[in-house]
């Protein structure tokens, strides 16, 4: 056996001892429901913001999701320069539920050169909240569509738990052949990168949460210098748990599936635009990070099924075990979206798809298309922040 298979194997089986068994049991996932003896509820009002741009096709029941919650809350309709009649759709949604007065559409005015879209929407929007005093803060994606109860189990999860930020990973869209590869692979390489028991632990500076669906303290968001300390962020979510956490702010997240995306990936083309707009960006644009990159996600997720083609005993049994502890990982997540246990086998697909679409990230930020997203180019080298309209 060459020292550089050997040297391999045991890099790709210390690797995944380490994943499996000291990465804060990142693969243990769970639906999180608060227990029904739990009384604490929120105390003071909240508002919901969300931040709007071209999406009337999936709006509408967005907004009746928000309106008939448990929770009565006004929603604050942030619209983004839309062309295709976002803030009508929402309109007539709330006038259906009957509920017209608890919506109000905001028109966003011009987007600043040192902000992104969506965290300028946001600001916008909760500027706009403090007039009504909230003590919390919903921020919702507009293709997440919410179970009556969400609001109200964030709140118990809150306020039993003394948190400063909740937030929900919301059940993905995984019936297209893309989304069943993928998908499932995304939300697992996100637990990776950010183990909730890390998240909610006061002693590390793991920070992360999941933007589809958050509940933030209103004082503790303005005592940390609200969105605009992170007004330059490309990865809004994350970037705002780092803030919170920095300046004291405790943390939770967890999945849900009463709550539920309504963004379909129907192509892998659709998968890869996902990824690519801001996989560079988390790597600080440092071509060194990406380098490393790549040879970690090799090592771990490419090299186990490679190494069973190796002709040495040794190199074979680590790659083996290496491969039984992902996929043994891995099949949690397989369980939670309900598909047939074979699709635990496939995520060295997925990782090599998500390593092609970060390097395609990188491409894209070097020749000044980075972060494009419904018009707009937002992570363009030699500029700190840019909202220039593509084309």
């Amino acid at each position: 056996m060459s020292v550089f298979a050997a040297s391999v194997a045991t890099l790709t089986a210390v690797t995944w001892s380490y994943l499996a068994l000291a990465r804060g049991t990142f693969w243990r996932i769970k639906n999180a429901q608060p227990e029904a003896s739990d009384k604490a509820g929120l105390s003071g009002g909240v508002v919901a913001v969300i931040p709007a741009r071209n999406e009337a096709a999936l709006i509408g029941p967005v907004v009746t999701s928000l309106l008939n919650q448990r929770v009565a809350m006004p929603v604050l309709l942030v619209d983004d320069a839309s062309s295709d009649g976002t803030a009508d759709v929402a309109r007539r949604a709330s006038e259906k539920a009957g509920k017209a007065d608890a919506l109000i559409v905001i028109q966003s005015k011009p987007l600043p050169a040192e902000w992104t879209g969506k965290l300028w929407s946001m600001h916008q929007g909760i500027e706009r909240a403090r007039a009504l005093n909230p003590a919390w803060l919903l921020l919702a994606d507009a293709d997440v569509l919410h179970g009556a109860e969400t609001v109200a189990n964030l709140g118990l999860i809150a306020c039993n738990g003394h948190y400063d930020l909740v937030s929900f990973m919301v059940k993905l869209h995984c019936e297209s052949l893309p989304e069943k590869l993928l998908i499932l692979a995304f939300v697992y390489f996100f637990f990776m990168l950010y183990p909730p028991a890390w998240i909610r632990d006061t002693r590390r500076s793991t920070a992360g949460a999941a933007g589809g669906c958050m509940l933030v303290r209103a004082e503790t968001l303005e005592r940390a210098g609200g969105l605009e300390a992170i007004r330059s962020a490309l990865i809004d979510d994350c970037s705002l748990a780092r803030l919170l956490k920095q300046h004291g702010g405790r943390l939770w997240i967890g999945l849900a599936d009463q709550s539920q995306s309504l963004r379909r990936y129907e192509t892998f083309s659709d998968v890869e635009h996902m990824v690519s707009r801001t996989a560079f960006h988390q790597l600080k644009h440092s071509s060194l990070l990406l380098l490393c990159t790549i040879a970690g996600m090799v090592v771990t997720y490419l090299a186990p099924p490679l190494l069973l083609l190796a002709r040495s005993r040794w190199a074979i049994f680590m790659g083996a075990a290496a491969w039984a502890a992902m996929t043994m990982t891995y099949s949690t997540m397989v369980r939670y979206y309900r598909l047939n246990p074979a699709w635990a086998l496939t995520l060295p697909l997925a990782a090599l798809f998500y390593l092609g679409a970060t390097m395609h990230s990188a491409v894209k930020y070097w020749n000044g298309s980075g972060g494009d997203w419904k018009g707009r180019v937002q992570d363009v080298q030699d500029r700190e922040i840019t909202g220039t309209p593509l084309g």
